[in-house]
């Protein structure tokens, strides 16, 4: 459900790429190294490089999951995107709260761009946790990707710090009609629920029609599932979609080049899916 903060505890950007450039430059240049996932956002080792903050990679299980002992150790910050992306995987609310009491001298960014389609956020636990920066965009569940607003939730002197490098680069980054338009999406919370519940329907339904075929779809709560084919190289598979209309989005990256992340449509877009495979594909 939608929560209500502050104003001093929000900080509002161009997109949450924006938002996130800024959370690096404002807490991740340190001594010690960043650590986050090695199948995470694409965009985390672009910013680390960009602005030189020395990193750590730390694998994902054989399940892909965050692996929470991992991240009790030294480290100049720490980024998690949840539910992760591409896997969709989500980490609970405790799973989250063990990682902010074992770093307390640390920043603590959750990325929760698709955390409206079935995970737990974190913005519960900001008013606790004074290391925690939560970091969410209208760009999926609000279908304004367009527009470009993203917005960081944090105790105000974070938001104090975040403030301080945006007016050092732009005093006034946001022009009136993003701003309006993102301020209706927040007011109509019963269409943004029933939309995001359509979403979630076709996702099971999808998941459940997938795994009839054979394939193995890793638990999502995102606006995608990420999934694999044990009988058919995954490349092979996207390539083969794609000269029916169909695209899906393959990683040629290690552990991960046999899956496929499937965005979620219309249920008339899944039927094509499905059917495409059942009679041109896997026949």
């Amino acid at each position: 459900k939608q929560q209500s903060v502050p104003v001093e505890q929000v900080f509002v950007g161009n997109g949450s790429d924006e938002v996130l450039a800024h959370i690096f430059k404002a807490f991740f240049v340190q001594e010690l190294p960043l650590l986050y996932p090695d199948i995470t956002y694409s965009f985390y080792p672009v910013y680390s490089q960009f602005f030189g903050v020395e990193t750590k990679v730390l694998p994902l299980n054989d399940d892909f999951e965050i692996v929470v002992d991992d991240y009790k150790q030294p480290n100049g910050g720490i980024i998690i995107t949840n539910p992760n992306a591409p896997t969709s995987i989500a980490l609970g609310l405790s799973a989250i709260e063990e990682v902010l009491q074992a770093n307390p001298n640390s920043v603590v960014v959750i990325d929760e761009a698709y955390v409206d389609f079935g995970a737990e956020s974190a913005v519960a636990l900001v008013e606790k946790y004074d290391n925690l920066v939560v970091c969410q965009t209208t760009s999926k569940s609000r279908s304004l990707a367009g527009l470009r607003v993203g917005f960081a939730i944090a105790q105000p002197h974070l938001i104090a710090a975040l403030e301080a490098v945006k007016n050092s680069f732009n005093s006034y980054p946001m022009d009136r009609f993003a701003i309006a338009a993102a301020v209706a999406s927040f007011e109509d919370q019963a269409y943004f629920e029933a939309q995001n519940a359509k979403v979630i329907a076709s996702r099971e339904k999808l998941t459940a029609q997938l795994k009839e075929l054979g394939f193995k779809v890793l638990p999502s709560a995102a606006n995608f599932i990420f999934a694999s084919l044990p009988s058919k190289d995954a490349g092979e598979l996207a390539a083969e979609l794609r000269k029916h209309g169909i695209i899906v989005r393959y990683f040629n990256k290690p552990r991960i080049n046999q899956f496929l992340r499937i965005t979620i449509g219309t249920d008339e877009q899944s039927q094509r899916l499905i059917d495409t495979l059942k009679n041109e594909i896997l026949i």
